[in-house]
């Protein structure tokens, strides 16, 4: 069977993106598989490199090169061809879209796949886009008494049209320190802190660089605990493992460009409350009708309250992400969490495709 790898893509979240391609390239079983690359740049272009039947050397393998025009070429100077999307369609395959952030976590992609009836890893179409969006993702799981901070939504016409009343709004309703972070977009993109009115004003102007839908959140003094799930109607979680701050908060550079994150896993928090935050993180998950696989952030306050955070659709998977560790630390090693992702998906896959039949039979 052929694995196509979907990586890059048109998001902030590009390179992490890459990082996390890379991992699994290490992880496959090239026994069962040969992997297919087609990268997505920052522009959009679809461009298929080499078919891999043996885990690389190094990353240098997914810096392709190619024809911009996408004309055919005899020089040994293009390590990739462009594509059309709809060209990645093959015979006994699977897509892997390792992709994070707008434009491959947020539905798309998965709609084009739906669409083109290709079997994919990770979340369908509903909770793709939906655990994307902060906002709708708070708006839902208020509705089932999951508890989250206070958080107010500000969108980017409302700004415009009057900033005072957002900032009386936000104060009416927050207390400072507030978290102001971009809808649609992870890994820490876009996130500032604001202790008074000016940075919330610079906290705004920086978030709507990456999304016009932006969320003001109550900041409060807790731990940074996550949980992984994997499945689909069985649903699994994992014990909670927690990223360890000796700075207020991490930004993207300190997540994947200096490595300066610490992970206890599994955390060191009484055994009520590993149980509280996978009882959460499994009924977020059903609620927004999620697949395959997730991971969910919770805030833990000295008082060994939960809050959850955010539930992210496809986590990254580079060598010291969150969400491979904590299986590791249930006794899943890497190899077989990627061997379990693709068959959870074909189950999927064929489940779909048994249901449109019998319809098509009424």
């Amino acid at each position: 069977m052929k694995i196509v790898l979907l990586y890059g893509g048109k998001s902030e979240e590009h390179e992490v993106s890459i990082l996390s391609a890379f991992s699994i390239l290490k992880a496959v079983y090239y026994n069962y598989y040969q992997v297919q690359l087609v990268y997505i740049s920052k522009e959009g272009q679809w461009v298929k490199g080499p078919l891999l039947t043996e885990a690389p050397e190094d990353e240098t393998v997914l810096h392709l090169t190619w024809n911009p025009q996408g004309e055919e070429s005899e020089s040994d100077d293009f390590t990739g061809k462009v594509i059309t999307p709809c060209e990645i369609k093959e015979e006994d395959s699977i897509v892997f879209p390792i992709l994070h952030g707008p434009n491959g976590e947020d539905g798309t992609i998965q709609g084009f796949l739906e669409t083109m009836d290709i079997p994919y890893v990770g979340t369908g179409v509903l909770a793709s886009a939906t655990a994307m969006d902060k906002i709708m993702t708070k708006y839902l799981l208020q509705t089932v008494g999951i508890p989250q901070v206070p958080f107010v939504p500000v969108l980017e016409n409302q700004w415009k049209e009057n900033p005072k009343q957002i900032f009386e709004k936000c104060e009416g309703s927050l207390i400072y320190p507030m978290y102001i972070k971009p809808a649609n977009m992870g890994s820490s993109v876009g996130i500032s802190k604001a202790e008074n009115r000016t940075e919330l004003q610079y906290g705004l102007k920086e978030a709507y660089k990456y999304d016009s839908r932006v969320i003001v959140e109550q900041g409060i003094e807790a731990r940074e605990i996550e949980v992984a799930i994997l499945g689909n109607e069985d649903v699994r979680t994992t014990s909670a493992g927690e990223i360890v701050k000796d700075v207020e908060f991490y930004d993207y550079n300190s997540k994947y460009i200096d490595n300066k994150i610490t992970m206890q896993i599994p955390a060191e928090i009484p055994a009520e409350v590993h149980q509280e935050a996978r009882k959460y993180a499994k009924k977020a998950y059903m609620v927004l009708d999620g697949s395959g696989l997730s991971r969910c952030d919770f805030f833990l306050t000295s008082k060994n309250e939960l809050f959850l955070n955010e539930l992210n659709t496809m986590p990254g998977f580079t060598q010291f992400s969150m969400y491979p560790l904590l299986w590791e630390n249930m006794g899943l090693k890497y190899s077989d969490l990627i061997e379990e992702l693709i068959q959870l998906a074909l189950n999927r896959y064929k489940q779909r495709r048994q249901t449109t039949l019998d319809e098509s039979v009424q």
